[in-house]
């Protein structure tokens, strides 16, 4: 008898958090090539959400810096409109894309176009996104 319990407990605890489920975000079907022409194009735009000390070792030119610990403690609906525009695709990423799923959750809550991606900062510098200068014009090492 207790297991029937346990088992329609779990069924009711499945199904209710089946809405939280359901609607986060996933990783992007969209390939590397897709993403650099939306970006190249300006139809989307690269989120970083590594922290600093990642970010500061190298990203890629023309990305925004919004790591997922800042969203964490609270995103604010007007700072993330100086930083994120509503009218393109973003594209969140950090090293193997749970981060980057994350940011998306909470990004998706303020009505942003989110698709995170699973291939991270050097994935994508192999795919021809350029790496940012560092302030004496040298271009930052990929570590």
């Amino acid at each position: 008898m207790r297991i029937r319990h346990a088992s329609i407990l779990a069924a009711a605890v499945a199904l209710a958090l089946l809405p939280f489920v359901a609607d986060s975000a996933e990783l992007t079907k969209d390939s590397l090539k897709t993403v650099l022409k939306n970006v190249t194009d300006e139809k989307a735009v690269l989120v970083d959400v590594r922290e600093k000390s990642e970010w500061d070792r190298g990203h890629i030119e023309g990305a925004v810096f919004l790591p997922l610990s800042a969203l964490k403690r609270g995103a604010d609906a007007k700072q993330l409109a100086k930083l994120l525009p509503k009218d393109k695709i973003l594209y969140t990423h950090c090293v193997v894309g749970k981060r980057a799923v994350t940011a998306g959750d909470i990004l998706e809550r303020f009505k942003y176009e989110v698709r995170p991606l699973k291939p991270g900062y050097k994935e994508l510098l192999k795919a021809g996104f350029k790496k940012a200068e560092d302030r004496n014009g040298q271009r930052r090492d990929a570590s």
